[in-house]
């Protein structure tokens, strides 16, 4: 009977394992779906979407591969920083595109993830944020 516990942590310590095994599948699924789809995009139609966005046809595929939640770090960084990130992004849509191309293409999702988890995020963001400079300017202007 005390064997149980030592086999349900090692359960759990494998299947957090599998999860994130799981996770790293999925996104690499998503990204490689999203750049064939791209590809069977004429040259003139990527040009055009990511005129679109403002963004350079390559711009357009290294962004795209990122994943559907790659700008979620924002939405939370600005919930920490107490704004509304549905005002904003309806107020003035481009700086919220211009966000979240940024936090898109980060190189420091783990420390802003775990400063938000930490809620220290606030106090943080403008050691890494590469939205540190548009968010400042943001609270001077309100």
């Amino acid at each position: 009977m005390s064997s149980q516990p030592v086999e349900n942590a090692s359960y759990a310590g494998l299947e957090s394992i599998l999860n994130v095994i799981a996770q790293w599948v999925r996104k690499y699924r998503y990204a490689r779906g999203i750049r064939d789809e791209l590809m069977n995009c004429g040259p003139d139609e990527v040009a055009n979407i990511a005129r679109g966005l403002g963004v350079s046809p390559s711009e357009l595929v290294n962004l795209a591969s990122k994943g559907p939640e790659a700008a979620t770090s924002l939405q939370k960084m600005l919930l920490a920083l107490g704004v509304d990130p549905k005002s904003l992004a309806s107020d003035d849509p481009i700086m919220m595109r211009d966000l979240q191309r940024l936090c898109i293409a980060c190189g420091h999702k783990r420390q802003c993830e775990h400063d938000l988890a930490a809620g220290t995020a606030a106090e943080n963001y403008r050691d890494y944020c590469p939205n540190a400079y548009t968010l400042d300017d943001l609270f001077t202007t309100k």
